[in-house]
């Protein structure tokens, strides 16, 4: 079991049960999921690009992405249907917990001119959304051998009540937000 799904299972249910005022240990809010999506439209043009992708996503992530395919045919932006456009992983459990802690912990203090995270990219059901524009900031990516550089979508699902509940859990389990 990882640390940080140890620390919220005996310490963090309790005291976010007493700091937000909850009646029923169940309400207390949880990770629920975390969705790590790539745009990779330039793959169009360069085949490499995407197995590069895939192959970067694998050792962020610890396991494998599934392959997005453009639904519809755009002629501006030279898309047909059915191009792989774009990946997506989905990290449950042991393997969500785990890459909080690994990206908290390691990658966040490797951002350059990092001030926090913006507490206002809630969705209005306590879910959160933040984007990174280099996924070199991971210690699993050896930066020597990267070809692309590619950017990443990071979603926080939880079950919570409201923003304020899922605010307060990932503040506690270690995103740093601005003050």
């Amino acid at each position: 079991m990882s640390f940080l799904k140890d620390y919220y299972n005996k310490e963090l249910r309790k005291q976010l049960k007493k700091n937000l005022k909850l009646k029923n240990i169940n309400e207390v809010p949880r990770m629920e999921k975390i969705v790590i999506s790539m745009g990779i439209g330039k793959a169009i043009q360069d085949k490499n690009m995407m197995e590069e992708a895939i192959k970067d996503l694998s050792t962020i992530a610890g396991q494998h992405p599934i392959v997005i395919k453009a639904k519809k045919s755009v002629s501006n932006f030279k898309l047909r249907q059915g191009a792989k456009i774009g990946l997506k992983v989905t990290l449950r459990g042991y393997r969500m917990f785990e890459f909080i802690e690994r990206f908290f912990n390691a990658s966040v203090p490797r951002i350059r001119d990092f001030r926090g995270y913006d507490s206002k990219s809630f969705d209005g059901y306590g879910n959160y959304n933040l984007g990174i524009t280099e996924h070199s900031i991971f210690p699993e990516i050896n930066v020597e051998k990267i070809k692309y550089n590619f950017g990443m979508n990071i979603t926080f699902v939880t079950k919570s009540k409201n923003d304020k509940h899922a605010f307060e859990l990932l503040k506690n389990l270690g995103l740093p937000f601005k003050k």
